[in-house]
């Protein structure tokens, strides 16, 4: 599909691709043939990323505002909880656990939000954390720090704490922002500079490389004093090829 005003935080749920579209305020959705859903509007918000509970209702971090919002099941949006957000550049990326503890990251640091609605800081001196995934075991967290050029690991304790911080691969001049990872234990990064999409298992070494036209989270990237005209020229796309290992994990 093409016409995306700002698209990020892709998610593969109940048979289809969805991601949030912030340029637009909207979540979208899309089946495999192309066809879009407007399936969350968000008109007061620029919805930065998505996740969802263990009981499927979706979560959407409103980052400007300091809030993280609700879906309920009547589709109505909630806030679920407010952030107080840490520092710098206000709230950015969620993952949510197979536990339902929900991470959340922005700034510096990130925070832990656990099913009892209890919120608590977990890390921090990150260099823009970005993107992160966690293990089909529940049991390390991996974190892109954007500035920092690397995938950086946690272990997850029992509360849900974070642990034995360690660069769990050096990226070189890889500059990570969505991440995810594949039944094989490697992970995809995408690359809004370098415009490219990369695997990489532990340690850093390059399995494969998708390189496209543009930087790598779906739109041609002017920087972000250009949202508005970014979201007017709507260059984005949502584009597929054949990976060679299917997803593990969370998101």
């Amino acid at each position: 599909m093409s016409g995306v005003a700002m698209g990020e935080s892709p998610r593969w749920h109940e048979n289809r691709l969805w991601f949030s579209d912030w340029g637009a305020q909207e979540i979208l959705s899309v089946d495999a043939s192309g066809e879009r859903e407007v399936t969350v509007p968000v008109p007061f918000s620029l919805p930065f990323c998505i996740d969802w509970l263990p009981d499927g209702r979706l979560l959407v971090v409103s980052g400007r505002e300091g809030r993280l919002l609700r879906r309920e099941r009547n589709g109505s949006l909630v806030t679920h909880a407010d952030l107080p957000g840490p520092a710098g550049m206000g709230w950015n990326e969620i993952v949510v656990d197979g536990r339902g503890n929900a991470y959340i990251n922005g700034g510096s640091g990130i925070a832990l939000l656990t099913p009892d609605g209890s919120l608590r800081r977990v890390a921090d001196r990150m260099a823009f954390p970005n993107g992160m995934a966690i293990t089909p075991d529940n049991l390390t967290l991996i974190v892109a720090e954007s500035y920092g050029k690397k995938l950086t690991a946690f272990d997850i304790a029992p509360d849900g704490g974070l642990a034995k911080r360690r660069v769990w691969a050096d990226l070189g001049d890889g500059v990570p922002d969505g991440i995810c990872i594949d039944t094989e234990g490697a992970v995809w990064y995408a690359d809004v500079p370098n415009k490219r999409c990369v695997r990489v298992r532990e340690g850093g070494e390059v399995l494969e490389t998708v390189t496209v036209d543009r930087g790598c989270f779906a739109t041609e990237w002017r920087g972000m004093d250009k949202i508005a005209e970014m979201a007017k020229a709507r260059t984005g796309q949502v584009l597929t090829f054949e990976a060679p290992s299917t997803h593990a994990g969370w998101p």
